[in-house]
């Protein structure tokens, strides 16, 4: 599933190709059909992103909201569309590009009402700048799950995915394991901040690279990461290899449903702050 700078990057992406002008909308799949015939000729005048959540706002007609899910692609495409097949669910085009959803999750017309109450069950964002990151502090100080659970939890922090979840730990040297009633405010104030750059940067690059220069490869010495994903990390889908910090090994666990990566020398009981 996508983590937040990638949906922040495609909302931008969209207003980018698209904003200010008219788009056609069509659904060829035939599952967004009634709300695409409403779309189109409109014009995309804002986009906004939240978590894992886009949404596509189009004058006079509502907001679409995109869920990509786990199985959802949203690509582009440069100059007139070539014809669609028949998985697109929604496929927006001008003259100049065109942009195509398969899969999603969630793909639906809605009302300014029902996109304010998905954000009031949302967690905040550290890419939305207003988001107060003490409404997230509020939820784990008073909680005994597990930090790296808590952090996977879209109701408490919006957009931290997998990745985002094991880097930002082990950064930070916490024990995933800590109750979120023993994180500190100075380190969930300082995990926020380094979440916001973090995801920043993902959103900037449109991949995820967590290692601070030391640690890169060029300054080690070391290959650079060969992983479908993309980017430097410290301990995702590294198990078993050697930390580039300590030189530990590397392990992972089954937590919430997810695979789980840290260092137990580096993120030991006593590694934390």
């Amino acid at each position: 599933m996508p983590e937040g700078h990638t949906i922040h990057r495609l909302a931008a992406d969209h207003l980018e190709r698209f904003g200010g002008r008219p788009v056609r909308a069509s659904s060829p799949q035939g599952k967004f059909s009634d709300s695409a015939a409403l779309l189109d000729g409109a014009v995309l005048d804002r986009v906004d992103a939240h978590g894992k959540h886009l949404f596509l706002g189009f004058d006079g007609t509502g907001w679409v909201h995109i869920h990509l899910g786990l199985f959802g692609k949203l690509g582009f495409g440069d100059g007139k569309a070539p014809p669609p097949t028949d998985t697109v669910r929604l496929r927006l085009a001008d003259p100049d590009s065109y942009a195509d959803l398969r899969g999603p999750t969630t793909c639906a017309l809605i009302t300014d009402g029902e996109k304010h109450a998905i954000h009031a069950r949302l967690g905040p964002d550290p890419l939305r700048p207003a988001d107060d990151p003490a409404k997230a502090w509020h939820r784990i100080t008073r909680s005994r799950t597990t930090i790296a659970a808590l952090l996977m939890d879209q109701k408490i922090i919006a957009g931290v995915g997998n990745v985002y979840r094991a880097e930002v730990l082990f950064r930070h040297g916490i024990d995933p394991y800590l109750p979120g009633r023993d994180i500190t405010r100075a380190q969930w104030d300082a995990m926020w901040t380094d979440l916001a750059a973090l995801m920043r940067e993902g959103v900037r690059n449109n991949r995820i690279d967590t290692v601070r220069p030391e640690h890169e490869p060029e300054a080690m010495g070391r290959p650079p990461r060969q992983d479908d994903h993309g980017g430097e990390v410290y301990v995702y889908r590294r198990t078993g290899q050697p930390c580039l910090i300590c030189g530990g090994e590397i392990r992972t666990a089954g937590l919430a449903a997810r695979n789980l990566f840290w260092c137990p020398r580096c993120q030991g009981p006593s590694a934390g702050g």
